[in-house]
């Protein structure tokens, strides 16, 4: 399957592949203080274009990575979530980012929800993590509200093994369980 071809769709946002055009809100977002704080800290435009381009590198190499997250109502770039394991990784992540424009409207539970689904349909996932800086309580709340519970300290690779996380997650058969519960 050409990568390109990926999209998926929920009821208010679409999730694909990012483009070129995404770039000036993500600029916005890493230059954002209260966006970036728990994403490696506030960028410059040339070093935040050098970071967006991980994900399509990503999609081309590894055949999966964080999505575009778009609105469908008005095509406005909102932020990204998705598959995400870069080498050394403590697991396989479903991970999010969101420009502050589109915090508390639920879109970030709604695609990060969608990217879990297609992560495991597609790749074969036998669980889902999320590594959460232990202050960042508006992620946590959202991993709560995906099921995942905090599974203790964890550790990322380097240069970023002195950064502090949590590992949140589940199983597939608890996130199937769940997501079957919420449709009966």
């Amino acid at each position: 399957m050409n990568p390109n071809d990926i999209q998926l769709e929920t009821d208010r946002l679409i999730l694909r592949l990012p483009r070129i055009e995404d770039f000036d809100a993500y600029a916005q977002m890493h230059a954002d203080e209260d966006a970036s704080r728990h994403i490696g800290g506030v960028l410059l435009r040339a070093p935040a274009w050098r970071k967006f381009l991980q994900m399509p590198g990503a999609w081309m190499v590894q055949g999966y990575a964080m999505f575009s997250v778009v609105e469908k109502a008005s095509g406005r770039w909102l932020g990204q979530a998705g598959p995400w394991q870069p080498e050394g990784w403590p697991g396989t992540e479903v991970g999010w980012a969101f420009h502050p424009s589109a915090w508390g409207k639920g879109y970030a539970t709604e695609a990060a929800a969608a990217a879990i689904d297609w992560a495991f349909a597609n790749l074969g996932w036998t669980e889902v993590i999320h590594s959460i800086d232990p202050g960042n309580v508006a992620s946590q709340a959202l991993a709560r509200r995906l099921g995942s519970s905090n599974r203790g300290a964890g550790r990322l690779p380097p240069p970023f093994e002195d950064v502090a996380i949590d590992i949140w997650g589940q199983t597939r058969e608890q996130w199937s369980a769940r997501r079957e519960g919420a449709r009966a």
